[in-house]
């Protein structure tokens, strides 16, 4: 469809009737030999002195309304309207830590089938099908051991996601576990994000050993940042040294930032968790529209100059054709 961009400068159009209707006519003023007899001079010529002022001409006349509409038209923009073009754009950001120190490759979960596997192939079965949910939603994923390391930005590509999901490998990032530095990483990687509402999901099957940030003071700056923490602990409560579990960590971490704490100690109750994740931060776009203009002012302007140009032709014309009779 078309519209008009300034219809307000339609008001515009009834002002050279305005200015014909008030204002005085145009009268020029020129050196004149007065003469006492001269009204008898032209009656004995049988002559009719014309008034002063402007000609009446009718044509013209018209042809200046004409021209006026079109230019008021011309300059009140009009402009066909495209149809929208939506794009949707995410309002969440996801950042995953996944621990994949030495002690995920204690093989206590079973697969579909209940082979034994190791707990990170169990992780990676799991948040493959969180990641292909998650559609609308950016995400990213750090690598933890001894430290934390980026291995996918937050994006939109959850095809190669995925795929650097798989090429993890246990003990790539050290035997220990840094989890505090986990939390940290992903505080830094979030911050280049511009959407307001962030999430980061960390699981691990440990304790903090070797994190230069204490957990519970990265908890802090992910609060201060309102950057929600949810936790996931996947190891064994009851293990001693680094391959126990640090529940109370965990609780502390996502009760600091608003997030819930899961325990998940098989693979289908880690399915579960991520189930409830996906239902505790639902599917949110943000729909941006746009309709393209284009411009059709030069429509109206053409007609205005094609009147002028036609007049003058059929005027200069017309005058030739006198010149020429009178001639004869």
């Amino acid at each position: 469809m078309w519209q008009l961009d300034y219809p307000w400068l339609l008001l515009l159009m009834p002002l050279p009737w305005l200015a014909y209707r008030y204002l005085p006519h145009y009268r020029e003023a020129r050196s004149a030999v007065r003469v006492p007899f001269f009204r008898g001079m032209t009656q004995a010529i049988d002559a009719v002195p014309s008034n002063g002022g402007a000609q009446h001409n009718r044509a013209q006349l018209l042809l200046n309304l004409l021209v006026w509409a079109f230019l008021v038209v011309a300059i009140a923009r009009p402009v066909w309207v495209e149809k929208p073009i939506e794009r949707q754009q995410p309002v969440r950001d996801l950042m995953l830590a996944i621990d994949i120190s030495q002690s995920m490759e204690t093989q206590d979960f079973n697969d579909a089938n209940g082979h034994r596997i190791d707990r990170l192939a169990a992780v990676k079965q799991v948040v493959h099908g969180f990641i292909q949910q998650r559609k609308d939603d950016r995400i990213g994923l750090i690598l933890f051991g001894s430290g934390a390391y980026p291995q996918a930005p937050l994006t939109l590509d959850h095809a190669s996601l995925a795929r650097l999901l798989d090429d993890s490998g246990i003990g790539m990032a050290g035997p220990n576990t840094a989890i505090g530095d986990a939390i940290g990483l992903g505080l830094k990687l979030l911050d280049q994000a511009h959407e307001l509402q962030k999430v980061l999901i960390l699981l691990t099957d440990g304790n903090d050993t070797s994190s230069a940030i204490p957990p519970d003071h990265a908890a802090d700056m992910a609060a201060a940042k309102g950057v929600i923490i949810h936790t996931i602990a996947i190891g064994d409560p009851q293990a001693s040294g680094e391959a126990k579990v640090d529940l109370s960590a965990l609780q502390a971490i996502a009760s600091a930032t608003g997030g819930r704490y899961f325990l998940a100690e098989d693979r289908d109750s880690l399915a579960q968790v991520y189930a409830t994740l996906d239902k505790i931060t639902p599917h949110q776009v943000k729909t941006l529209s746009h309709q393209p203009k284009r411009d059709l002012f030069w429509w109206p302007l053409s007609a205005a100059l094609a009147l002028l140009a036609l007049y003058h032709l059929v005027a200069a014309g017309w005058s030739h054709r006198r010149t020429a009779d009178e001639s004869q």
